[in-house]
């Protein structure tokens, strides 16, 4: 019956601390308005590339006597009709127009005619390529793999390292202010360390799901439809690995802080732990078209959540990888969680110098 008790009293202590850590943060003005302009940045950057990458600067050539079917054909010319040459040819002296299309009896139906040098970008628009086949082509995706690993990376980086800043903040200011003794007087220190995580977790798979749907707002308003398509699959497996990848750092970001009693010494445990998050971001961004680096990194748990995404997207994975690079991530999850927990409870009360972590895991409670 006590074990009963304790059990329920575990798992409402945690549903608490998770309520407060949700609804302080959401409380909060500047996590609104950072999450705000972040959606905004999102939606805009992707109207703005569409709008900037659908821009074709067209060249302005006068017609005279009509114009050829090979001109007409050409969508980046704005032709202006001439009555004759004289007229074209004092646009041409104006520097309203890039060349003049005569029409001829020769083999084209046509000459150009140009001021003082030849107008490269009108031939080479009016020249016609033969087909060509490519016994080895190569993939010409090399900008797009960039800016696809980016922007699953820097989404997982920036609110790992928000919301794990976050815990350690706020658990140090705890341990210096004492408030931890009144928490711990009330809930265990476990629950306490998981009503931190999973608050923090709800907030930060939130703020991804966000961020994917604003995406996909973007594409389907800019009429990237394609795009659109290529990305669902992937977001939807992204949004699944951030939330165990997102307990993951969590639990480390959560340990290290009970290891320290002030926000001075956070630096000492906080920078392992961002090592842990920028590393494999950078692996993805820097290897994202190296094939076995991406392999590799697609099932570290660290960087699973930005590597498999990746590779997802581009049709690199097979149907099987993505469920093991998961399970291997929950597994990897859930021993950090269980370390992590041992670490949290043995220091949390303990105050003064940094507590050395193998003594940490050696404390008994």
């Amino acid at each position: 019956m006590s074990s009963t008790q304790e059990k329920v009293g575990f798992w409402q202590a945690a549903g608490l601390i998770t309520e407060r850590e949700i609804s302080t943060q959401l409380r909060s003005k500047s996590f609104i308005i950072s999450t705000v302009i972040t959606l905004v940045l999102v939606i805009g950057g992707i109207v703005l590339m569409s709008v900037l990458g659908g821009q074709v600067e067209s060249t302005r050539i006068a017609v005279v006597g009509g114009t050829p079917p090979a001109v007409s054909a050409v969508e980046t010319f704005d032709a202006v009709a001439a009555p004759d040459r004289a007229a074209a040819e004092q646009l041409l002296r104006d520097d309203e127009v890039a060349a003049v299309v005569l029409s001829d009896d020769s083999a084209l139906g046509y000459s150009l005619l140009a001021l003082d040098r030849v107008p490269s970008e009108v031939v080479a628009a009016l020249s016609v390529s033969p087909e060509v086949e490519l016994l080895d082509p190569q993939e010409t995706t090399g900008s797009l793999r960039f800016l696809i690993a980016i922007a699953f990376g820097i989404v997982f980086m920036m609110a790992a390292l928000g919301s794990g800043a976050m815990i350690m903040q706020n658990t140090v200011q705890e341990k210096q202010s004492r408030v931890v003794e009144i928490l711990l007087a009330a809930v265990p220190a476990r629950a306490l360390l998981a009503g931190k995580i999973i608050g923090n977790s709800v907030i930060g798979v939130g703020n991804a799901a966000a961020i994917a749907a604003a995406a996909a707002i973007g594409l389907a308003v800019t009429g990237q439809g394609q795009l659109l398509d290529l990305l669902s699959a992937p977001m939807i497996w992204f949004v699944v690995f951030f939330l165990f990848g997102f307990v993951l750092i969590a639990s480390i970001f959560a340990a290290g802080a009970a290891l320290v009693s002030r926000q001075e010494d956070t630096g000492a445990v906080m920078t392992p732990a961002m090592m842990l998050v920028m590393l494999p971001y950078f692996g993805v961004v820097f290897f994202n078209d190296n094939p076995l680096a991406m392999t590799i990194l697609s099932y570290i748990p660290f960087s699973a959540p930005v590597g498999m995404p990746v590779r997802l997207f581009f049709g690199e994975a097979m149907w099987w990888e993505p469920l093991i690079s998961l399970a291997l991530l929950v597994a990897a999850t859930a021993a950090v969680v269980l370390v992590a927990s041992k670490i949290y409870a043995n220091s949390l009360l303990r105050m003064g110098s940094r507590v050395p972590l193998r003594e940490a895991l050696r404390s008994t409670n």
